[in-house]
């Protein structure tokens, strides 16, 4: 096998577990979600996440205009801005890792899949 055909068949075999992934993904998705819809659940989450996104705000807050010396209004804010950014993702990621654990168990299932496809082109097994 030369070089060419070598990456062609290695760049397919990429494209087969990227689109294994996704397929997994949408699954595990479809299984927790169970017909509802995904904007609701993201809707419900996100004001969830407000409380720990004013939390980290604060904590930002203070943490910016405490840690210098001197106190700048600019560093105080910027530090409340990002406290809360990161906040609101904690809050979110606390919030959805049920689904989250469903999407990636199901995209690791489906890989696990392709890859043992992969395994048994490349190495049949002859029972005769």
């Amino acid at each position: 096998m030369n070089f060419l055909e070598w990456s062609k068949s290695s760049v397919d075999y990429g494209q087969r577990l990227v689109n294994s992934a996704l397929e997994g993904a949408r699954e595990g998705e479809e299984d927790f979600l169970k017909e509802e819809s995904l904007s609701p659940v993201l809707a419900d989450s996100a004001r969830q996440a407000l409380l720990p996104a004013l939390i980290g705000a604060y904590l930002g807050a203070f943490g910016g205009s405490v840690a210098s010396g001197r106190r700048s209004t600019s560093r105080a804010v910027a530090f409340g801005l990002l406290g809360g950014a990161i906040g609101f993702g904690a809050g979110l990621a606390w919030k959805n890792r049920e689904m989250g654990a469903s999407v990636a168990s199901s995209a690791w299932k489906k890989i696990k899949e392709t890859r043992d496809e992969r395994w048994f082109e490349k190495n049949p097994i002859d029972y005769a």
